[in-house]
């Protein structure tokens, strides 16, 4: 039996916490009499109120904990940046850490894990909105700010509130394998795999949100025929616009050039059939109108430093 240690504090977000305990509950279910066994602490112990003004209740005071445990995890939300300079709270993590074969956090969770000291030195991620914050008041912290989660050794970190399911199935899958984490997702009825070195954002999400209606329905279209004619003179022909005003349009609302939106499209559609299928790499650069393995295999270093074959056994975990 793996205990996991949850940390929570005032304010914290429910689904950091709620996600990953139910994904530990659901494989010691499909362990047996193995599995995990979840705990929660803070400081000091009793109710704390999470974000949304649900309160839960921590028996354990983390500044007295002591006993060995599989995994600790800090849970984020807002008022993390605040938690973070609780002196007692940081010295808690700081112990409890000591007894712990894991760390963790989800979100911005990261923040006390780095402001206890645990992350110096390492690679780490958190919800997109806090990197750059991180990364100034941390510099001992390799922030890599667009990742869904980061494993260096021992120490794991989380993307932002849905990320953190991400996490504790790729856990799951290292304690017991990718059959349990397999069946954990199946139950909860989430998105199979995610690997840790997805971005946090698809193509349209990084992209500016277009005002007109026209563009929005482009987007949906451009993902459904990736293979179809995506030049600048086939997309303007499909919103009824010259070549020129569709440019200039396309760039104003979006913040990037129609060519620059196809690739990243184009480079997203290609991850997820790596990740999910074993197509080979001929029939995936054609499914998403890259053409030749060739092609696939220059956007791909171009755009991750990868090969597509490396990137494929590097993240196919199920």
């Amino acid at each position: 039996m793996r205990v996991v240690l949850m940390v929570v504090f005032d304010g914290f977000q429910l689904l950091d916490l709620a996600g990953p305990s139910d994904v530990f509950s659901g494989a010691a279910l499909a362990c047996g009499d193995d599995g995990y066994r979840v705990e929660l602490a803070s400081v000091p112990a009793g109710a704390v109120r999470s974000s949304c003004g649900v309160e839960v209740q921590a028996p354990h005071d983390l500044s007295e904990w002591r006993e060995p445990v599989d995994t600790l995890l800090v849970v984020g939300g807002w008022s993390a940046w605040a938690a973070s300079s609780d002196p007692g709270l940081v010295a808690g993590l700081r112990t409890a850490a000591a007894c712990a074969e894991r760390v963790g956090s989800v979100c911005s969770g990261t923040f006390l894990l780095a402001r206890a000291g645990l992350l110096n030195g390492r690679r780490a991620t958190t919800h997109w909105f806090g990197g750059e914050l991180l990364a100034s008041e941390f510099p001992e912290v390799k922030v890599e700010p667009d990742r869904i989660y980061v494993q260096d050794g021992t120490v794991w970190t989380s993307a932002g509130v849905t990320a953190g399911i991400d996490l504790a199935l790729a856990i799951v899958a290292a304690d017991y394998g990718p059959g349990v984490a397999r069946e954990v997702a199946r139950w909860m009825v989430v998105y199979l795999h995610r690997p840790g070195g997805q971005s946090q954002f698809s193509a349209p999400m990084a992209a500016a949100p277009p005002k007109r209606n026209s563009l929005r329905e482009l987007q949906v279209w451009l993902e459904e025929n990736l293979a179809g004619d995506l030049s600048l003179a086939g997309l303007a022909g499909q919103v009824g616009m010259s070549t020129r005003h569709f440019s200039r349009v396309f760039a104003d609302e979006t913040g990037t050039t129609p060519a620059r939106y196809v690739e990243q499209v184009r480079i997203t559609a290609a991850r997820r059939l790596l990740e999910t299928t074993d197509q080979p790499l001929d029939r995936v650069a054609a499914a998403v109108g890259l053409g030749c393995p060739e092609t696939l295999y220059r956007i791909f270093h171009r755009h991750l430093g990868i090969a597509p074959g490396e990137y494929r056994a590097r993240f196919t975990k199920f």
